[in-house]
């Protein structure tokens, strides 16, 4: 008896105890409450949009064209602009900032040239998109005698997105532990080698998220596209999936939002918010299938 009051006693939570546990519970509920009061003003804002939308948002909205001065019709020929903007841009930064991340990450040396550049990139980031914009247009426009076109407008969103890029993947290819370049060099293998066939399969779920945020911002930017490429109207077919040519202009959905916002009158409201909710679904979409490649090679992961 006297053994069983011993156990008992001495599995007995203390005061001490009893308040670490109190207090992970409050900060636990606590960080819990800031979460929901995160997600709530997004779902406001998700349900305000959609609700004053559901009347122009339909089929037919997304595949039909802009009419009579942009107050009737479709966005498809925004939409589909956009669609080019961002998979053009993404197909010059993507592979321009992961090799320059691998070359920081894993040849650079440190010295005062590689200080310059890793001062450089961070620089860039905080760059206003405005700035970018006048960049494309004396570097891509006249400097490069691309004219107002697609690929000006798309390398433009390229230089923006770069040290998203480049910083995302340099975080990715620094989390991979030391002791796999290790193990491959070992046995004999090259400094590429190794990066290939090891550190770059083990950090692709970490290079997506930089990706991912490149195209976020990619389709909603306005200032660049409009100095570089986009216009108020473009006449294309309705249904059409390649309208463009890489030396026209194009339209693109942020840049349709804030004309018919701003510069055509008498138009129904819904219309804008039906473009709205359309640009918001294009990032969605995009960014859930990143995402889910993200998840599904990061679950294949041995360690």
């Amino acid at each position: 008896m006297e053994q069983m009051q011993t156990a008992v006693t001495r599995f007995t939570k203390t005061p001490f105890v009893k308040k670490k546990e109190f207090n992970q519970q409050v900060a636990r509920w606590s960080f819990f409450t800031m979460a929901i009061l995160m997600i709530i003003p997004l779902m406001a804002i998700i349900g305000y949009l959609v609700y004053h939308a559901a009347p122009s948002l339909n089929l037919d909205f997304l595949l039909d064209v802009p009419k009579r001065g942009m107050r009737e019709g479709g966005i498809w020929s925004a939409l589909i602009g956009t669609i080019y903007l961002v998979f053009i841009s993404l197909a010059v930064a993507a592979p321009i900032g992961i090799l320059a991340a691998i070359y920081l990450n894993e040849y650079a040396k440190d010295n005062w040239f590689n200080r310059i550049i890793n001062l450089a990139v961070i620089n860039l980031a905080g760059v206003p998109s405005i700035v970018h914009a006048l960049f494309g247009l004396g570097a891509f426009v006249y400097a490069a005698q691309l004219g107002y076109s697609v690929l000006s407008a798309s390398l433009t969103l390229a230089i923006m997105t770069l040290p998203v890029i480049i910083a995302s993947t340099r975080e990715a290819l620094s989390s991979v532990p030391v002791s796999f370049r290790e193990a491959c060099w070992n046995v004999g293998a090259t400094r590429w080698q190794t990066i290939r066939a090891v550190v770059l399969p083990n950090s692709i779920s970490g290079i997506l998220t930089g990706v991912i945020l490149q195209v976020s911002r990619a389709a909603g930017e306005t200032a660049p596209i409009m100095f570089t490429g986009a216009v108020f109207y473009k006449a294309v077919k309705r249904g059409d999936f390649f309208p463009y040519e890489l030396t026209d202009q194009c339209m693109a959905l942020s840049m349709h939002l804030y004309t018919v916002t701003t510069q055509v009158p008498n138009i129904k409201e819904s219309v804008s918010y039906a473009t709205a909710v359309v640009l918001l679904g294009v990032v969605l979409l995009v960014n859930a299938s990143a995402i889910s490649l993200r998840v599904w090679m990061r679950n294949r992961k041995k360690w």
